[in-house]
């Protein structure tokens, strides 16, 4: 069996290993779990799944701070915020046991017309099928939990590929559910040694729903190819908008920026990238962050000091500071950061009014740079925020009513936080990116619905 090296981002040092699946053991994983689902007879009656979900989360908390480390360990996120994704990991699995313990259907209404008079109609939900799951390395445990545990908690079987950085936290929440009493070939563990692989996995026949995580050119090329009545859901990324208008408390907006802007190093879909503020606190807001920023710990994602850690490739640095400095060669002005620094790292980073064709303003850059872009005119730079295809959360700082109603009525985003930064998710919402971001809805509710089918019967009380 060929096996995988998996690698920390901050030093390079061999963390762990897993095995790698080729075109037989994908189509052993397929086969197996297409079977599964066919059998109707061995489907996991609810209260089992209950059972195995709840035995999980038991387990996923006596093991939280090995969990946390190995994700700080494997993606880079520094372990103060790692403990804090374990944490919601296992609020997820209990979000799903509440889902599922108040499952139903709906009472279809009868007697409406005279052809239904005597008909009773309901339906009842049922799992949908095999589910593969595609995962991203920036939140490695609870992404996983929001595409698995929900297909376990619908009753489908699920083939599970992590990425390819960040495997191990995917590898021990597998162990963790068979141990829970998830029999096996419910949850397959497989990563396919290459894309081509992954793509005749995703897109066999035998697969009912696809949850992708990851870039947008990905997910959007494994739908166009997806067999006809797969289903899925998308999430991509962001480049995301924050509005502080001149009434904002500065003092909330500038550390709420600096927690969203700089968590994970900016390597999160929702983080703050664009700040619209106006321009008569444009200035005080810049010199605000730089003061927070340059207080940040930057370093080794296992040290409970560390508030910013590495990229998760050297090559990610690379092409942050080509864009830090092409926004710079466009007239913008660095207010802090702009260099690489050890281990992967690079460091925090606020420009100053960069050109809106500037990949900082267009793009997401997926590091730890934010923009600050002065208007007097707020129409005006919602009318900027929206023009680049992408959206997915906002938010604006305010104290006026009429602002973030302005603001939520005209920005094109999926959710609008008002005294809240972009990246703020509790995991039971709502979660969709919009335009070029994604595609379906996210969070626990709406995963487990999409994975179910609403299986209708009506029956004839006129006829016995």
């Amino acid at each position: 069996m060929n096996m995988l090296e998996v690698t920390s981002p901050f030093d390079g040092s061999v963390i762990g290993e897993v095995p790698l699946s080729d075109a037989k053991d994908i189509e052993r994983a397929l086969q197996t779990a297409h079977d599964l689902h066919r059998n109707k007879s061995a489907w996991l009656p609810l209260h089992e799944r209950v059972a195995i979900l709840e035995k999980l989360a038991q387990l996923m908390t006596t093991q939280r701070e090995q969990l946390a480390l190995q994700a700080a360990r494997e993606g880079g996120k520094p372990l103060q915020d790692s403990l804090v994704e374990t944490d919601r990991a296992i609020d997820g699995v209990k979000i799903c046991i509440e889902v599922i313990r108040h499952d139903h259907g709906h009472v279809i209404p009868m007697g409406t017309t005279a052809a239904s008079v005597g008909r009773r109609a309901f339906t009842q939900r049922e799992p949908i099928g095999v589910v593969a799951a595609v995962s991203a390395f920036n939140h490695p445990l609870n992404l996983i939990v929001h595409q698995v545990a929900t297909a376990v908690a619908a009753g489908c079987p699920v083939l599970v590929k992590p990425a390819m950085t960040t495997p191990l936290s995917a590898w021990s929440f597998d162990q963790l559910l068979h141990e829970a009493g998830l029999p096996e070939a419910w949850c397959q563990f497989v990563l396919p040694a290459d894309n081509e692989l992954i793509e005749r996995m995703v897109t066999d026949s035998r697969v009912a729903f696809l949850t992708f995580i990851g870039s947008e050119k990905v997910g959007w090329m494994l739908r166009s190819k997806l067999a006809p009545g797969t289903r899925c859901a998308l999430e991509h990324g962001g480049v995301a908008p924050l509005f502080v208008a001149a009434d904002a408390n500065l003092d909330a907006a500038s550390a709420a920026i600096t927690k969203a802007g700089f968590y994970h190093a900016g390597q999160v879909c929702v983080s703050v990238q664009r700040i619209f503020a106006e321009q008569s606190v444009a200035r005080e807001l810049s010199k605000r962050l730089a003061a927070a920023v340059s207080e940040l710990n930057v370093g080794d994602p296992t040290d409970s000091r560390t508030d910013v850690g590495p990229l998760i490739r050297p090559e990610e640095v690379e092409r942050v500071h080509a864009w830090v400095e092409q926004a710079q060669g466009q007239g913008a002005e660095l207010i802090c950061g702009g260099k690489a620094l050890p281990n992967h790292c690079y460091a925090p980073t606020v420009l100053y009014n960069p050109p809106a064709d500037a990949k900082v303003s267009s793009s997401e850059i997926f590091g730890p740079v934010v923009c600050i872009y002065p208007y007097t005119d707020l129409d005006a730079a919602i009318a900027q925020a929206n023009s680049v295809p992408y959206a997915f959360q906002a938010a604006v700082y305010t104290a006026s009513l009429a602002t973030a109603e302005q603001v939520y009525a005209n920005v094109d985003a999926a959710a609008v936080m008002v005294n809240e930064h972009t990246a703020f998710r509790v995991d039971g919402m709502p979660f969709a990116g919009l335009k070029r971001s994604g595609y379906g809805t996210g969070g626990m509710p709406y995963t487990i619905e999409d994975m179910q089918v609403e299986k209708m019967l009506v029956w004839n009380t006129n006829i016995t």
